[in-house]
């Protein structure tokens, strides 16, 4: 594992434009990366190169100038925005005498601090020994030879094999644990689709605000702050909507760019939730200066994930930040997606939000107690045969009263025909 000391540490922070890169790269998400770490960033060294180097990536010169730096600030650590390879690392390491970090590690350091729950800590720890086990050599070149002198002598095993040994064990048990936790969230998945809940999951890039919007819809009081990566673990709450409607809404871990593979690996089994869902909300800070390049990048990581083809609603958060910006709703037209203009922490144009989704699952569940007169004999059977009854009582005039839950679709067929309309008490 990638250990974290109590406080902050002082690092070095280097960026390097490259060509295969998309060029829409800036060192502003990396700046937010480190400190959401708890580094305290003494310096940025940027250059570009049209291809890196193999031996230290920036090449020597470069690298001796971020060694001249390290011993300037007295830096304890030194992170790339960049994947670096086990070579790399150990060069980089040898010159500057202190620990180097590539972008990879650094996320999932971040996500390590971030796991709340049993299966986020697995998943995190699953992720970081796959990274680590191309990385041994790093930390046991004292001990690639097999042990000798008075009593060590035989075949044995090297520090090294036992140890990549050792890894794998502990890969494949972590592994058959997210197993049985998968098999667990299947089986809620199934009960949801047994009901006909529709789930609507909150995608986005991180720090767009989607806890805030979560909390703000469910009252679910999820932890929400203005860092990367607040949210890791998902959270799903039951949502009525306006028009007696279901849903389940779930919150899901923000993107980033380049996101590492490990880790995309590992949470694959969360982010079934958002392969699976009725509609995405694809949540956008509206203020931000490249929301399109996130507006990209979140694609990207959902084509990935194998979402891109789920249904999706544009939702651009933190309007009370654009000047001029009104809360309203912009209907999608064929192959362009709805759009919503809200603000999560003041709460406007939310309710239209809710009112959209009401029209969108139209066809979703219903809920709420139901008064049938006492000739209704077949419509009540047949709410009981489609196991809709959650509780029945009966007034003193023979009225039926039942708290029901099923499709709208159903409820419909089964009144089509019947001289009368159900009465919903609540309204």
């Amino acid at each position: 594992m990638f250990e974290r000391p109590r406080s902050g540490e002082r690092a070095i922070l280097v960026h390097v434009d490259l060509p295969a890169q998309d060029g829409d790269d800036d060192c502003t998400e990396f700046m937010e990366l480190a400190r959401s770490a708890g580094a305290d960033p003494l310096a940025l060294v940027t250059g570009a190169r049209k291809a890196p180097d193999p031996r230290y990536f920036i090449g020597s010169g470069k690298a001796e100038e971020v060694r001249d730096l390290v011993a300037a600030h007295g830096a304890e650590l030194v992170i790339f925005d960049h994947a670096l390879s086990p070579s790399q690392e150990r060069n980089l390491e040898k010159l500057f005498q202190c620990r180097v970090l590539d972008r990879s590690g650094l996320i999932l350091d971040i996500f390590a601090q971030r796991a709340r729950s049993h299966e986020g800590k697995l998943q995190v720890e699953l992720a970081q020994l796959r990274h680590m086990s191309t990385r041994l050599v790093r930390g046991w070149t004292h001990l690639e030879r097999q042990k000798g002198g008075i009593g060590l002598r035989g075949p044995g095993e090297t520090q090294l094999e036992t140890d990549r040994r050792l890894l794998g064990v502990r890969i494949k048990q972590i592994q058959k644990r997210l197993e049985k936790v998968e098999q667990q969230r299947e089986q809620g998945r199934q009960s949801r689709r047994r009901a006909e809940i529709p789930t609507v999951s909150l995608v986005g890039y991180t720090n767009a605000g989607k806890s805030t919007l979560f909390n703000r819809l469910t009252q679910a009081g999820v932890y929400a702050a203005d860092q990367l990566f607040a949210t890791l673990d998902p959270t799903l709450r039951r949502l009525d909507l306006p028009s007696r409607q279901c849903i389940i809404l779930a919150d899901t871990v923000g993107f980033v760019r380049h996101l590492p593979h490990d880790l995309v690996a590992a949470f694959r089994a969360t982010l079934t939730e958002t392969r699976e869902a009725a509609l995405l909300l694809h949540v956008v800070d509206a203020h931000a200066a490249e929301r399109d390049i996130y507006l990209r990048q979140v694609d990207e990581v959902l084509e990935e994930i194998g979402a891109r083809e789920v249904p999706q609603m544009l939702v651009f958060n933190k309007i009370d930040l654009v000047p001029g910006a009104e809360p309203r709703i912009e209907p999608g037209t064929l192959g362009t997606p709805a759009r919503a203009w809200v603000s999560a922490r003041t709460g406007a144009g939310v309710e239209a939000l809710l009112q959209w989704l009401s029209d969108h699952f139209a066809e979703s569940v219903v809920q709420g107690w139901l008064a049938l007169p006492p000739q209704a004999g077949r419509e009540r059977a047949g709410l009981y045969a489609l196991d809709a009854v959650e509780a029945e009582e009966v007034t003193e005039t023979g009225h039926l009263h039942l708290k029901v839950r099923l499709p709208r679709r159903r409820l419909e067929e089964l009144f089509r025909g019947g001289g009368f309309t159900p009465r919903w008490l609540d309204d």
